[in-house]
């Protein structure tokens, strides 16, 4: 069999479990974490496997079934209450199901079941659709594709050993494509120590939070610069050293709005490569000033940490 295919089989499978998992367990611990352990990725790179390949955040599929799942009951059982449902769908209190119910469907819960004899939910067949497992991930793969195609991302990927990278950083603290604020103040405290010396020095920046998970005004991430390991850090800035080892980089040019694509698009070609995502630091090295560019579009290499599958 042609190593790609074994390759997307496998991640097909693992991801195919978690859909299980999720399905089975609706009301325990579907934490990323405890899903992460169930699919064999590393928590870190889970949350991006799974969105390139089901075609949205895990949190937001998990809360989806679990509303539909819900609904389901609802239709099914005219008389079994409410709250034992919510329980049963993983909502942690009542008030808590009936604020998700009603942002999802625009209606209370006990309203719904009144109505659920007079109309045909068409969130109603979307739940059913997840219960069929063969139809699921191709669907969800074919969107992705489909989508990648459409926003045009162009992207050479390869695979090999990178040297470790001693940096200095500014750490921000925010939504990532804010991130130019740090690396304003990077350039104001490196330009004067004579720190900026292109084309050795390189422009990268880290993102150490998964934002499908955590608060865009609590997202971590670093700019960071390369600077000789003897370098002082006096005045604002500080030092860390990232990792080196077998990386898959993504070579794109892309305009501002393109970087989620292009995460997705190298994680769908991870998907038949062989590899998997590993634990250390994946980062983005920024090769061009891209105000400079007659598109405004950023020439960047995205590094992925990789191991065999």
């Amino acid at each position: 069999m042609d190593p790609r295919e074994v390759s997307r089989r496998e991640y097909e499978r693992r991801i195919d479990r978690v859909l299980d998992y999720i399905r089975d367990h609706l009301d325990e611990d579907l934490s990323l974490r405890a899903l992460a352990r169930v699919a064999n990725f590393s928590p870190y790179h889970f949350h991006r496997v799974f969105r390139a390949m089901v075609g949205e955040p895990v949190g937001t599929f998990v809360r989806r079934l679990r509303i539909l799942t819900a609904a389901h009951h609802l239709e099914a059982d005219g008389t079994r209450p409410i709250t034992s449902i919510a329980r049963e769908c993983g909502f942690s209190s009542s008030s808590a199901f009936a604020r998700e119910f009603r942002n999802h469907f625009g209606m209370s819960a006990s309203a719904y079941r009144k109505a659920s004899t007079e109309r045909e939910s068409k969130d109603g067949q979307l739940e059913r659709k997840i219960g069929e497992d063969a139809d699921l991930f191709p669907s969800y793969t074919d969107a992705m594709t489909s989508q990648g195609k459409a926003r045009d991302i162009k992207m050479t990927v390869e695979v090999k050993e990178l040297p470790e990278l001693h940096v200095a950083y500014i750490r921000h603290v925010g939504p990532y494509n804010t991130i130019g604020k740090a690396f304003g103040k990077l350039m104001g405290w490196a330009g004067p120590r004579g720190l900026l010396r292109f084309p050795e020095t390189t422009v990268l920046a880290v993102y150490h939070d998964n934002p499908d998970v955590v608060e865009e005004s609590k997202l971590s991430s670093s700019a960071c610069i390369t600077v000789p390991k003897e370098t002082p850090v006096a005045g604002g800035a500080e030092t860390m050293t990232i990792p080196g080892g077998r990386f898959a980089v993504a070579h794109v040019e892309i305009a501002s709005d393109q970087f989620g694509a292009a995460w997705n698009a190298l994680m769908q070609w991870l998907s038949t490569s062989g590899y998997q995502p590993d634990d250390r630091m994946c980062y983005e090295v920024y090769l061009n000033d891209h105000e400079s560019h007659p598109e405004k579009k950023f020439i960047l290499d995205i590094c992925e940490p990789v191991r065999p599958l």
